[in-house]
């Protein structure tokens, strides 16, 4: 009895992360460019000395690890020249708010206070060397290779717009990217603010246009159903192990 309560607590603990990922999973369904995250995992650990009961017990251990899946949402156009959606299972390189390096997916682009190109969320959109500063005055437009291009609309139409810097891009289809504390992502077992080399396709862009969620609402709304009725079941066996428990305990006394 004592190890089926162990089991079931360790279910309910993993199911209470698993419940938290899906609950971040709907609240971010009309999110531009979010990703999906695989479940928490299991792992089994050896729960010994006298606090833990026997010497001898393996417990399960929930292990949450917001690993990023990088399935394309839809794309819909906007038209706007500033909105770009990343292809395949490409990423974008950012500089967080703390200053490290981190990589999105979200395109809808915006130039800040400072003149510098960033996401709409406030993430400094990183160029070749650096972040990208655009000059004032200027209409921009981004090509499918990320490049960015500043003309000036005063002067007349046969002149050609000017490279300003191309955004860097990174084809993750190689690696595994974890979701930070603010929503960008980071290379899984690396520190953050690491990098890493880009993959063996060519990342691009959609000029004019956006990614939206890859997140099923229905899908994640059954996950979170089925989730809530094995918690049910799992309490319920708890409290039937511990009604066997106190009758065995007064057969004893009886006996």
């Amino acid at each position: 009895m004592d190890r089926l309560i162990f089991t079931s607590n360790a279910t309910i603990t993993e199911m209470a992360q698993a419940r938290q990922v899906l609950v971040n999973e709907l609240a971010n369904v009309s999110t531009t460019g979010f990703k999906s995250s695989y479940d928490v995992a299991l792992k089994s650990i050896k729960a010994d000395g006298a606090e833990h009961g026997f010497d001898t017990r393996i417990q399960t251990q929930a292990v949450s690890r917001d690993i990023i899946r990088l399935k394309p949402g839809a794309v819909m156009a906007t038209g706007r020249a500033l909105d770009i959606a990343i292809t395949d299972e490409a990423v974008m390189v950012v500089q967080a708010s703390n200053g490290e390096r981190a990589f999105t997916r979200r395109g809808d682009l915006k130039v800040g206070a400072q003149g510098q190109l960033e996401t709409s969320n406030g993430h400094l959109v990183l160029g070749q060397n650096g972040p990208i500063t655009v000059p004032p005055g200027v209409a921009l437009t981004i090509t499918s290779d990320g490049s960015v291009y500043a003309q000036d609309p005063a002067q007349p139409g046969n002149v050609p717009p000017v490279l300003v810097d191309q955004i860097s891009l990174r084809d993750a289809s190689q690696v595994q990217l974890l979701r930070r504390q603010d929503g960008l992502y980071q290379v899984a077992d690396k520190p953050p603010g690491s990098d890493f080399p880009s993959g063996p396709n060519l990342p691009t862009v959609i000029p004019k246009a956006l990614e939206g969620s890859n997140v099923s609402a229905i899908e994640a709304m059954t996950r979170l159903m089925d989730h809530s009725r094995s918690f049910e079941t799992q309490i319920r066996i708890i409290k039937e192990t511990k009604s066997l428990d106190e009758q065995s305990s007064s057969m004893m006394k009886l006996a």
